[in-house]
């Protein structure tokens, strides 16, 4: 097994290509489960099948809870994503953090807009031992190169498709 290591501060440096430059594609499939209802009783599978979790409504929102939902999976990206941002840009600062840690709360709400739904979040990073303005100012670097960061602000660019038969996925 090959021992786990961070990557170096070097995928940091900046891209300065014309067009977006795709990396990695992260592909997860949906099935409807015991309700044929994906957040009340979805499977949730990557297509490499490292992830594989079952969905569950959380009792907030009427559901009996006993598994993961769509919440906890986007605040659990984007904690992980501000975390390993926060670990490069401090290593490129020449900081040590310790015990530092990322929590993101993903909150399901009503819409006054369009009377429908939305989602909000909330980021807290702790890191002890660091001066409150030097983590300011980190958390604040971290917020414009975290593309999770910069999703919640600014959107995505999404493509919606369909199909009819799992012949022609996409």
């Amino acid at each position: 097994m090959t021992k786990l290591r961070p990557p170096p501060p070097s995928v940091l440096d900046k891209y300065r290509g014309q067009d977006v430059r795709p990396l990695y594609t992260g592909r997860v499939r949906v099935t409807g489960g015991e309700t044929g209802h994906g957040r009340a009783s979805g499977i949730a599978c990557s297509d490499d099948g490292a992830l594989a979790v079952s969905l569950r409504m959380p009792p907030e929102l009427g559901g009996p809870g006993g598994g993961t939902n769509p919440e906890q999976l986007i605040a659990a990206g984007y904690a992980a994503c501000f975390h390993g941002a926060m670990v490069l840009l401090a290593t490129r600062a020449g900081l040590t953090l310790v015990d530092a840690s990322v929590e993101v709360a993903v909150t399901f709400a009503r819409d006054p807009v369009d009377g429908f739904y939305l989602l909000s979040a909330e980021v807290h990073a702790d890191l002890p031992g660091v001066e409150p303005i030097v983590a300011a100012e980190l958390v604040r670097n971290i917020e414009r190169i975290c593309p999770y960061a910069k999703m919640f602000r600014d959107g995505i660019s999404h493509v919606v498709s369909t199909s009819t038969s799992t012949d022609t996925q996409p």
